[in-house]
């Protein structure tokens, strides 16, 4: 499930894993997948990650996917973390997202042309 705020793009996704064990989560153990944080761009990714690198946090390089740039790390908990930036494309589809009115049904469509149908459910 993804929740976008429109006018500030602030998004929330939960995603449930296919082998997950399903039990309920409790702040007694670790449960949480990852917390991401977003970026403006991928230059900012790489400064990050020279950050990281000044501070001797194990992470992993900016890596580049279908969506955008994701650089990788834990907290010292071991929780994982993650800064990402949307790519041109991506980014250019939440700005008209954020520039219009549009229906679920806008959404849905325009979520299937991302790749991202799986992860939009349909309001019931």
């Amino acid at each position: 499930m993804a929740c976008m705020h429109k006018t500030t793009g602030f998004t929330l996704s939960l995603i449930q894993h296919p082998d997950g064990t399903g039990t309920r989560f409790t702040h007694r153990q670790t449960g949480l997948d990852h917390l991401a944080l977003t970026a403006r761009n991928r230059a900012e990714l790489l400064d990050w990650e020279q950050r990281l690198r000044e501070l001797d946090v194990e992470f992993t390089p900016v890596r580049d996917s279908e969506l955008g740039h994701h650089l990788n790390f834990r907290d010292p908990d071991g929780i994982a973390l993650e800064f990402y930036a949307p790519n041109d494309r991506f980014a250019a589809a939440l700005d008209e997202l954020r520039s219009r009115k549009f229906s679920d049904e806008d959404l849905l469509d325009a979520a299937e042309r991302l790749g991202l149908g799986a992860y939009v459910a349909r309001r019931i």
